[in-house]
């Protein structure tokens, strides 16, 4: 049907991630898939850093050369120079975040701008002088498309190609000069270690120019991925850019949008080319990217349960090749990252770390686990309740209704017992290849042959041969400040009912861990959330969907959680 490729992280562009040739990316926005740069808030520290997360195989950067300054996300595309000094970091930053994600046998990917220069004049991050058409020791007029306006027709191949895309001067990629400059930069970047590029704006791009500058690399063979948007009527479809590398398609994206939304998820049976989307080995897809999130146009971390069970069946389904955007809290379509892209650690001053949810990271061990296994034991309701198989790799259920799901599932697993990626409980599979569950509200399960245990979860009695004590024992991996403390709440009335004035305080004893155990009947289906409550009282909730879990017949259920 299709097949399963890498999953890169990617990020809002200021802390990126990637993808390797089988496995999912992460980008990010501030400087590296995998980035998390020093503390010190004193002085301002290189963005460039890499602790990457299991299973990731690249991880997209934001554009490394020198731009134009500001706050706003979009100042990293537009280029004053290919000097590195950008606002992450300069170039011994960036080639030591490259040898600590290579070191962690992560790739590294960088965002390449070479459609354009900026649309400005002044200085610029790396203190280079510079104003519209003139960018000292790197362009010049001469070397801009002789259409000096914006496009305006994108019914006209010549328009698109050889104008301004909104108003940012046009690179003359005919040119020898131009090619030559622009193969010089990114064979820089090949020199630092960097693995393939994502080419910006490659549609106003003609793709022979770009076929001319990647036959000038010293590793012709880099990986190439190309923002390419395509829509009908337009003079210049995605299609034609394969014979250079694979292709982002967005409307892969839009449709999830819409399904999630306001459609059916059984209506997801066939996605893929019978959709009319492109063949899936030249396909790289995504939920959102750090430009579509801003527009309304994709699914953002602010539709909860829907975006994060739109990664959950993007990362079960073969098709494609999946980029997880890991990004920042915004209020507005300019916004840039958070102390203007420092990082000081996730899920802090906004930083929302995506690809770090548990939700979405486990699904990376299943997409790794299942590559290559057709889809099996397609099962759905009609409606937003839907469940299929990868071979006798994988197995998936999503819930997207509004009460719970119980029911007996078959599957191709062998028997066993597996742990849920989704809750971190355990499941079993009989020899006839069945398990029953009980999913609550806009929940999912996964499970696949390389999660066979949860690490502890299941299990242990009183240890004196009475009652077994049943119930949650909660661990979630949280920083504080001083006089700070983690709670939990959730809808059961020994969790508080949701109320933060009646949430348990954890313990703290195995900092950063934070531990408590909660009493509850065996049985007991919940949801739940961490806060994080200020000496003053000030409470903060922790982002994303309400975390679900059940408690089993026996033992104490453990749920090992990261704060988010």
């Amino acid at each position: 049907m299709a097949d399963d490729r890498g999953v890169r992280s990617t990020a809002a562009r200021s802390s990126p991630q990637s993808r390797p040739s089988a496995r999912p990316v992460a980008s990010t926005r501030t400087g590296s898939a995998c980035s998390r740069p020093d503390q010190d808030r004193s002085q301002r520290q290189p963005l460039y850093r890499c602790s990457p997360r299991p299973g990731y195989g690249y991880a997209q950067v934001s554009p490394p050369n020198e731009h134009i300054q500001g706050s706003t996300w979009w100042t990293a595309y537009q280029p004053v120079s290919y000097r590195f000094g950008s606002k992450f970091g300069d170039r011994a930053a960036f080639r030591s975040m490259v040898g600590t994600c290579h070191a962690a046998g992560v790739k590294v990917v960088a965002d390449s701008v070479i459609n354009h220069m900026a649309d400005a004049s002044g200085t610029g991050t790396a203190g280079s002088s510079f104003s519209k058409y003139d960018y000292p020791g790197t362009y010049s007029a001469a070397d801009m498309d002789d259409c000096t306006s914006p496009v305006t027709n994108y019914a006209d191949r010549w328009n698109v190609q050889h104008c301004e895309l909104v108003g940012l001067p046009d690179l003359d990629t005919g040119e020898e000069y131009v090619r030559r400059t622009i193969a010089g930069y990114l064979n820089d970047l090949l020199s630092l270690g960097v693995d393939g590029f994502r080419i910006d704006a490659a549609k106003h791009i003609p793709e022979a120019d770009l076929a001319d500058i990647k036959s000038r690399l010293t590793d012709p063979g880099a990986y190439w991925k190309q923002e390419t948007i395509g829509a009908a009527g337009e003079a210049v479809q995605p299609s034609e850019y394969y014979g250079t590398g694979d292709v982002q398609e967005f409307g892969y994206a839009y449709d999830l949008k819409r399904v999630f939304d306001n459609e059916n998820l059984a209506e997801l049976k066939n996605f893929g080319t019978a959709w009319g989307l492109l063949p899936s080995d030249k396909a790289a897809v995504f939920v959102t990217n750090h430009d579509t999130e801003r527009g309304g146009g994709t699914l953002t971390y602010k539709d909860g349960a829907r975006y994060t069970l739109a990664h959950v069946f993007m990362l079960a389904w073969p098709y494609g090749s999946p980029d997880v955007h890991s990004g920042f809290e915004f209020s507005d379509k300019d916004a840039g990252g958070p102390r203007d892209g420092q990082v000081n650690a996730c899920y802090t001053d906004g930083w929302k770390c995506q690809h770090a949810w548990r939700e979405i990271a486990g699904m990376v061990g299943f997409r790794n686990t299942a590559a290559g296994a057709p889809v099996t034991d397609w099962w759905d309701d009609g409606g937003n309740r839907i469940a299929f198989g990868r071979g006798d790799k994988a197995y998936v259920v999503i819930n997207h209704e509004g009460s719970a799901l119980t029911r007996t599932f078959r599957t191709s697993l062998p028997a066993g017992d597996y742990c849920d990626v989704q809750s971190g409980r355990g499941v079993t599979v009989d020899s006839a290849g069945q398990f029953t569950a009980t999913l609550g509200a806009d929940t999912a399960l996964a499970l696949h042959t390389g999660a066979r245990t949860c690490g502890g979860s299941a299990g242990g009695g009183d240890g004196d041969g009475g009652t077994t004590a049943t119930g949650a024992s909660f661990h979630v991996d949280a920083t504080t400040r001083w006089g700070q403390n983690i709670y939990v709440t959730g809808d059961n009335a020994a969790l508080g009912g949701w109320d933060p004035a009646r949430a348990l305080k954890l313990d703290p004893a195995a900092y950063p861990v934070w531990k408590l155990d909660v009493a509850l009947p065996a049985g007991t289906a919940f949801r739940y959330k961490y806060v994080r409550k200020d000496a003053d009282g000030l409470v903060t909730w922790e982002s994303g969907a309400d975390r679900t879990a059940a408690v089993g017949p026996t033992g104490l259920l453990a749920l090992n959680d990261t704060w988010r």
